[in-house]
């Protein structure tokens, strides 16, 4: 009963909301061409929200909370036929008012097989991380994906990749900064590699999505490495390597009828050389998740819902687990959607599980 109280309180203030905005705009980026083989692009990606937590409130009741989760300026540059320049910067929740450098890439691209990039970017990693939060098949980032990262998934250091068919087999290995803490006397490096292969569809290029909304029939595989000596602890007495590995699967199809079924898993497995890191996670996880894609149009855009479980087995701490249910509502891929979801998160031990809702609104050009 607490639970369906919960979900009436929620939904209808947020459905509410979403029905005066269902018509937002699509938009697509420009680019300014300088000569044959010079240019510069310009885009701009917003993530907002309105969110109500059980128990969150000062008092004991629900919070009531309006946030913009992601505001990201794009820039791109082409400055030879075989090198581009990538600067990105975000402005989320968790930093005020100020905007940061998110990704800064010299990427000298010179064929299919073989490209490099340098600067700050996204490690060779799970499917997750390299969707980033617009090109997720959900609205929250995977809370089982704990692998170390400077900020909003991203490093500093340098990467080779390439792909052969297109992008039916891809490779990514590099080599970042990793963690910077006492306990890296030798002042290690970490290790990143990542496998792809896509028995269907390719997907061309560095990054991935999760979903395609039938523009690709997509079963694709993939597995990551990373490891760092001495990566783990507080001081030289108290350290240890960090190793991580993780394996996703993603499936779907387009149908006869126009619909898009798709599966999504990832197991995650992280070790910390059995020392409680503050920063690190020694444990195991997994998520599953379903959508499908209606054919048919609802004004503007189209209806997908979704389910997602995720479950984290933590040596030292509680395990936690989440179940979410909700749909989007697409109206120009992941340049305009908007989600609704609604998630019940258990923290482990004897604390009571929390419920949440969510209405969220994604733009970009």
């Amino acid at each position: 009963m607490q639970v369906r109280r919960f979900l009436s309180a929620s939904f209808v203030p947020l459905v509410a909301v979403a029905s005066t905005l269902v018509a937002a705009p699509a938009f697509s980026g420009g680019k300014i061409e300088i000569s044959e083989d010079k240019w510069i692009s310009i885009g701009a990606g917003l993530r907002a929200s309105i969110s109500k937590q059980g128990g969150a409130a000062p008092d004991g009741g629900s919070s009531n909370d309006f946030s913009v989760e992601n505001m990201r300026l794009y820039l791109g540059a082409q400055i030879h036929e075989n090198i581009k320049l990538t600067f990105n910067t975000e402005k989320d929740g968790s930093n005020g008012d100020a905007a940061r450098v998110l990704d800064a890439i010299a990427q000298f691209e010179f064929s299919d097989l073989f490209n490099v990039w340098t600067g700050r970017f996204l490690p060779p990693s799970d499917r997750s991380n390299l969707d980033g939060p617009y090109y997720l098949n959900a609205w929250d980032f995977p809370m089982v994906q704990a692998y170390p990262a400077i900020y909003a998934g991203r490093d500093d250091g340098i990467a080779v990749w390439g792909q052969t068919d297109g992008g039916k087999f891809k490779y990514q290995f590099g080599a970042f900064e990793g963690r910077d803490s006492n306990a890296n006397q030798s002042d290690s490096m970490l290790l990143s590699g990542r496998l792809t292969y896509n028995f269907w569809d390719p997907e061309p290029g560095y990054y991935n999505s999760s979903t395609y909304y039938g523009a690709k029939d997509i079963f694709a595989v993939g597995v990551v490495m990373m490891s760092q000596s001495d990566g783990v602890g507080t001081g030289a007495n108290n350290n240890g390597d960090f190793t991580g590995y993780s394996a996703d699967l993603l499936l779907e199809k387009k149908l006869s009828n126009g619909g898009v079924p798709t599966l999504e898993a990832a197991y995650y497995n992280y070790d910390t050389s059995d020392i409680n890191d503050a920063f690190l996670t020694q444990g195991s996880s997994y998520m599953v998740l379903g959508s499908y894609l209606f054919s048919n149009k609802v004004g503007m855009g189209q209806f997908q819902p979704y389910v997602r479980y995720q479950s984290f087995d933590k040596d030292f701490a509680n395990d936690t687990s989440r179940t979410e249910v909700g749909t989007h509502y697409v109206i120009d891929g992941q340049n305009a959607r908007i989600t609704l979801l609604f998630a019940q998160d258990d923290p482990g031990g004897s604390a009571d599980t929390e419920n949440s809702a969510k209405l969220g609104f994604q733009l970009q050009i």
